[in-house]
């Protein structure tokens, strides 16, 4: 555990959050391409998630991807191919069942990829989130506003950013189950 949190303040990064661009859905489109080339069969599918998959709202201009797979264990056997695009492999990182690669060029990260095996929970807690964000412009500018609070508080630390807006996120990951349930009654 002592590793795992030196890995996670490593990987911390500056926080800044920009206005939404539309450029990030293309840009989500276009490395679900590269992934899938490299992955083949193996990746099932490519999901746009987190703030700058929400249109309208402030995020960090990094592109949050979620690729679900058909095992993790043949993920891990085509390490190399993730590495040969460039990503930074970390592991689970903290989320069991999961492995988090990071893209960055030229001092910028572009890119975080979390891969899951396709229909684990935690895939179907995402788009929930994202789709429930999507469907409801004022909870969608409320996490805006815990993001500012969040940015504010820790502009040079994105891990303490992120455990920042967690409790929100958890209480709205609650909403959108209850909102879920009501559509599907």
């Amino acid at each position: 555990m002592a590793d795992e949190t030196a890995a996670r303040k490593a990987d911390a990064t500056r926080v800044r959050l920009e206005l939404h661009n539309p450029q990030w859905a293309l840009m989500a489109a276009a490395e679900a391409v590269r992934l899938k080339a490299a992955l083949g069969e193996e990746l099932v599918s490519v999901h746009h998630m987190g703030s700058t998959s929400i249109p309208g709202i402030a995020a960090k201009p990094t592109v949050d991807l979620m690729p679900t797979v058909t095992a993790i264990a043949a993920l891990d056997a085509r390490r190399s191919e993730v590495e040969a695009l460039g990503y930074l492999w970390r592991g689970e990182f903290g989320i069991p069942d999961r492995r988090y690669c990071v893209l960055e060029r030229e001092g910028k990260r572009l890119f975080h990829a979390h891969f899951f095996v396709d229909g684990h929970e935690n895939v179907l807690r995402q788009l929930l989130f994202r789709d429930y964000l999507r469907a409801h412009r004022a909870e969608a500018l409320a996490y805006e506003a815990i993001k500012r609070e969040a940015a504010a508080a820790h502009p040079w630390d994105s891990m303490a950013y992120n455990d920042h807006k967690s409790g929100w996120i958890r209480a709205c990951q609650e909403r959108a189950e209850a909102w879920a349930a009501r559509r599907q009654g």
